[in-house]
């Protein structure tokens, strides 16, 4: 049993519904609940609004997340803004040697997500003609460890002593600072250590994008900074949540970087939400993969859930889906103020590399677990395993089909061998690895769990338990620096 969309993405739940998995009494147990998560989530579209849903500072606050597909004038991706990305490309294309991203969360998450689809691996390895003039791309801030920005910064500086040898000239370096407030401390301690050196260093030139609230009558630390040192700016907006800012400025800031199609990203998240408008769960994939999901765990105990795509490219994109299960989900109290204690816990598997570590917990361990399986039906570039030693029977048995080929034939195996021991799975499937189709993806599921928060009666879009270790952490860090 699968729902497949006109554009080949396909959710197969097969292994996850039916007799002695999630039945049909399951779903129809929910039936009011439902229809009740769908009526919330027209509001949403329509007015921003979230039963219940406050700010951090308890201030009633819209949700806008679903705006984001729509380029439209008002809207927070407009022809304007596109517009304005469209400089950062123009700007960065040809001109800028490095960029060094400085985010963490959702600024670290989702911007690695694009990086990683789009420029693989071996981008920095490439020659400019091989990046089409694009710079070479490095993540920072998304932890606060000396010796890693230690090495970066050293790595920059080797580079910019290559430049000065070959092309004689300084080598450009554009820090792309990602914070709402200016005020995160992992991000913004390793933006100033960078800062600092890399403007002590005679060989490169140094430039700062920062994308921060946008709000310039009650400016940010870091709006603040960019208007009184000049630096462009990019929009973290009111009414998005960092787990959610993929489809906004913030990841899209990456995308204008490598000359990812912004555009075809947008249009895949947004047909997808045509798609998630429909009232018939059989029809609309992020419904029906949050039900699956929802009944999966309190009717039958599979609480966790281990996100296991088929492709290396693919891994940070379980990553990035860790965060935006646990924030969401993860809640003590449910939105009438009863403890609850909700969520189910999210898990980073790839195929085929942890069939060979974590496949037997999944398969032999307890019965708490959901693998979702994601596929690419058809890659790029394919390779045919060749026979290369006809002499070896055992590895002449495995020549002559593609790498996909035989990929595919694992994850089967793999799902096979789950579902014959009542284990719970399920298989998104993307036609091909493309801006359009991962924005599809990535838009269910971010729709999945606000439809999930519905169900379970907690705010999908708040994190009050990130909050209590910053209350903590800030008095800390004062006095420490007081006792020196």
């Amino acid at each position: 049993m699968s729902l497949t969309l006109k554009s080949g993405f396909s959710f197969d739940y097969d292994n996850l519904y039916g007799e002695g998995k999630v039945t049909e009494a399951d779903l129809k147990s929910y039936a009011e609940d439902l229809k009740k998560a769908h009526e919330a989530m027209k509001v949403m579209r329509e007015k921003g609004f979230i039963k219940a849903h406050l700010s951090k500072d308890g201030e009633p606050e819209k949700v806008l997340f679903s705006q984001l597909p729509y380029i439209e004038e008002g809207h927070l991706n407009s022809p304007k803004s596109l517009a304005h990305l469209k400089e950062l490309t123009d700007h960065v294309k040809g001109n800028v040697d490095a960029v060094v991203s400085l985010g963490i969360g959702g600024s670290f998450l989702g911007n690695k997500v694009l990086f990683d689809v789009h420029c693989g691996a071996f981008w920095n390895a490439m020659s400019d003609e091989e990046r089409k003039g694009f710079p070479k791309i490095y993540f920072s801030g998304n932890n606060i460890d000396p010796r890693s920005t230690g090495d970066l910064i050293h790595h920059l500086e080797s580079q910019a002593e290559i430049v000065k040898t070959h092309k004689n000239r300084k080598y450009k370096v554009l820090l792309l600072v990602i914070s709402k407030s200016g005020g995160t401390l992992d991000t913004m301690s390793n933006f100033m250590v960078i800062y600092d050196q890399l403007k002590k260093c005679d060989q490169i030139e140094v430039e700062v994008v920062a994308v921060t609230d946008p709000n310039e009558q009650k400016p940010t630390l870091l709006k603040k900074l960019a208007m009184e040192k000049g630096w462009p700016t990019y929009s973290v907006p009111d009414g998005v949540g960092g787990r959610f800012t993929i489809f906004c400025e913030v990841g899209l800031t990456m995308a204008a970087c490598i000359g990812m199609d912004i555009e075809q990203f947008l249009a895949g998240a947004r047909d997808m939400d045509e798609a998630c408008k429909n009232d018939d769960i059989w029809q609309n994939p992020a419904m029906l993969n949050a039900a699956l999901k929802f009944a999966a765990a309190e009717k039958h105990g599979r609480d966790i859930e281990v996100m296991m795509p088929y492709g290396d490219y693919l891994k940070s994109v379980s990553e990035w889906y860790i965060q935006l299960l646990a924030e969401s989900l993860g809640k003590q109290f449910d939105k009438d103020g009863k403890e609850v204690c909700y969520g189910r816990t999210p898990l980073v598997a790839v195929g085929t590399t942890d069939m060979h570590s974590q496949t037997q917990q999944h398969q032999e361990g307890k019965l708490n677990k959901v693998v979702q399986f994601i596929k690419v039906a058809k890659w790029d570039k394919d390779l045919v395993i060749p026979n290369v030693f006809p002499e070896a029977q055992k590895l002449a048995d495995i020549s002559g089909v593609t790498m996909g080929e035989a990929l595919e034939v694992a994850r089967q195996s793999n799902e096979d061998a789950l579902s014959s021991n009542q284990r719970f799975n399920a298989c998104f499937t993307l036609p091909e690895l493309t801006p359009y189709h991962l924005g599809e993806l990535l838009y269910m599921l971010a729709m999945s769990v606000a439809y999930e928060g519905e169900l379970s009666n907690v705010d999908a879009f708040n994190q009050p338990g990130v909050e209590a270790y910053k209350r903590i952490m800030g008095p800390k860090l004062q006095a420490l620096k007081a006792s020196k």
